[in-house]
């Protein structure tokens, strides 16, 4: 701002002379110590009645001096200067406002003091208001303290409650995990069976076979020792081959052992599974961190145990894979085997049979066999003895054949008889447990699936309400069987008659998708449930019902949702938001609210 300092001490300087002229210094009342100042200033300053005055009577001026007219024109002996009457700047210009306004602050007096007065009683009663809301902001304090402790405690027992949901989803987790083993044993089992039963199958018939081979009957024509050593080379094959055929056995027989043991080890599951679940149903929803601690040691554990069991499971497989192989292997050699041991024994049983009937022959013809052995010089021909037997032997070929093992082969044909019986009994028997056992899985099936079924309904028709604000939504299904039929959605929000959910909005189709998954999670509570922007296609109205049913799931689910929608983001506990301050370099930015609200309240 402009600033005039006066000194006051000094006296006015002599200046321009004096002349009869009216001046303005004239009407200028003023004291000390502003007398000399004033007179400096206002020296050689005249008043004009007019500008037209002014400007006939400026040859008269001399240096420093000039006219001044009421309107506030200033003219000396060379310029004019025009007053500006919207600046408000000017010496006249104040004096009028100065005198408008003091005639305006006397007209306004009285009103002026009467607010005054209202003032000052609105003043006294915003003291007493101030005091009313200081008090009412200690009690708003201490409630909103009371909700943070009420939400922290909330909090609490939320955790709490999810970690007790997440324990028992844990075991029932176990629990399929061990069923499924279990299944898997049972499998090894059946399949160890089946093997037993196709080596059982494979040893029949190779005994059949046998049989079959013993019951010939060849006639001896060939050379006594060449038969011999035949008959040797072919019993030495036939003994390789039982002993493969006792191998087998044997591993069979460690096949049913190993099953055995398996069912062991299945019913000792089944107990830990039955003291898992009465663990599971005792189970507080505050549970302590140290019996989590053990709990969940003890789950490991298990689960080595259960490892255990499955690597051991799969050895088992692996040996019975390698068993298998070997069998193809076996039965592809056996062919030639059967040949083989076919052409050996035929012609053991012809040198045996020859010798059995040389040598009754000689008893039947009570011959002295030490007589005949002296008879037998180098002059006898073994070719003539030989056409000599052969004549013999066409002779009582003409006789005609004796079945000597009809009466043996009859009581093995009744053994075989009896055991093929009792095989389709027992297999009979099987096929009926069998149907039994498929018709009552598929009752409890078709059961579970309608009782599944209808609770879902329900809970459709519940949510899809509180989603849209009005409006009926279904599953229809579309089979008359329930386990054959499938399921089609019928949604019908407020106000429209579709007759398919493909005439919906997609925000329509949004929600009615929610309805059903949120039906789901519902009966079978997960212990998470991730949503990916599926409020994007919705309004605010709609959002806010999406939000509260969220919070209705979230008692017995926890929610992760990714979302950029302001309501949806303001019913969340805690954010997390990914920001890129840097190009190319990313950051998360974690808000909890419930430390939110602890700042808040500390501040």
């Amino acid at each position: 701002a402009a600033l005039a300092l006066v000194d006051g001490k000094r006296a006015a300087a002599a200046g321009l002379p004096a002349r009869a002229w009216p001046s303005l210094l004239a009407e200028a009342k003023a004291q000390a110590p502003f007398d000399a100042a004033l007179g400096d200033w206002l020296a050689g300053v005249y008043l004009a009645d007019t500008l037209d005055a002014a400007l006939a009577r400026r040859g008269e001026l001399a240096a420093g001096e000039c006219w001044l007219t009421p309107e506030g024109h200033r003219v000396d002996a060379v310029s004019v200067r025009y007053h500006a009457e919207a600046s408000g700047d000017g010496l006249m210009a104040r004096k009028q406002q100065l005198d408008q306004a003091a005639a305006r602050a006397d007209a306004l007096r009285p009103e002026i003091d009467a607010l005054q007065k209202k003032r000052d009683s609105l003043l006294s009663m915003g003291n007493m208001l101030a005091e009313a809301v200081r008090g009412q902001k200690g009690s708003l304090t201490r409630l909103e303290a009371e909700l943070n402790a009420a939400t922290l405690e909330h909090v609490k027992l939320d955790q709490a409650a999810r970690q007790g949901a997440a324990r028992l989803s844990a075991i029932e987790a176990e629990r399929g995990r061990i069923a499924e083993e279990r299944r898997q044993a049972a499998e090894g089992i059946a399949e160890a069976e089946l093997m037993g039963e196709e080596a059982a199958l494979t040893l029949e018939e190779l005994g059949l076979q046998l049989e079959e081979a013993r019951l010939e009957r060849l006639n001896a024509e060939t050379r006594l020792e060449l038969a011999r050593n035949k008959a040797r080379d072919a019993e030495r094959v036939l003994h390789e081959i039982k002993l493969a055929l006792h191998s087998a056995e044997q591993k069979v027989a460690e096949l049913s052992r190993r099953g055995r043991e398996l069912a062991d080890r299945d019913e000792q599951l089944q107990e830990r599974l039955e003291t898992l679940v009465g663990e599971a149903e005792t189970v507080d929803e505050a549970v302590p961190e140290e019996a989590l601690q053990l709990a969940l040691a003890e789950r490991e554990a298990r689960d080595g145990e259960v490892s255990a069991a499955r690597d051991r499971l799969n050895q088992l497989t692996e040996r019975m894979r390698e068993i298998t192989q070997r069998q193809h292997e076996a039965n592809a050699a056996l062919p030639a085997l059967r040949e083989a041991r076919s052409d050996w024994l035929l012609k053991h049983q012809e040198a045996r049979l020859a010798m059995e009937r040389f040598a009754e022959e000689l008893a039947q013809a009570e011959a002295d066999e030490a007589a005949l052995l002296a008879d037998l010089n180098e002059g006898v021909k073994p070719n003539a003895l030989a056409a000599e037997i052969a004549r013999l032997a066409r002779a009582l070929e003409g006789l005609g054949a004796v079945n000597l093992a009809a009466l043996q082969e009859l009581d093995e044909a009744k053994k075989r008889g009896e055991y093929l019986q009792n095989q389709s009994d027992d297999l009979n028997q099987a096929m009926a447990t069998l149907v039994e056992a498929i018709s009552k899985i598929d009752g409890e099936t078709r059961d579970m699936l309608q009782a599944t079924y209808d609770a879902v309904n329900a809970k459709m028709r519940e949510f899809f309400p509180t989603l849209f604000g009005g409006g009926r939504a279904e599953l229809v299904l579309t089979g008359e069987d329930l386990l054959d039929a499938g399921v089609q959605i019928i949604a019908q929000p407020p106000g429209k008659k579709n007759s398919t959910i493909h005439l919906l909005s997609g925000g329509e189709k949004a929600l009615t998708a929610m309805s059903l998954v949120f039906s789901l999670f519902s009966l079978n509570p997960a212990p998470f449930c991730l949503l990916d922007e599926v409020d994007a296609p919705l309004d605010d109205a709609n959002t806010s019902r999406f939000c509260d049913l969220v919070k209705q799931m979230s008692e017995r689910t926890q929610f992760l949702y990714i979302s950029h929608n302001r309501l949806t983001m303001e019913m969340a506990e805690q954010l997390v938001g990914v920001t890129m301050q840097e190009q190319g370099v990313s950051r998360i930015v974690a808000v909890d609210i419930v430390e939110a609200l602890k700042m808040r309240e500390t501040a």
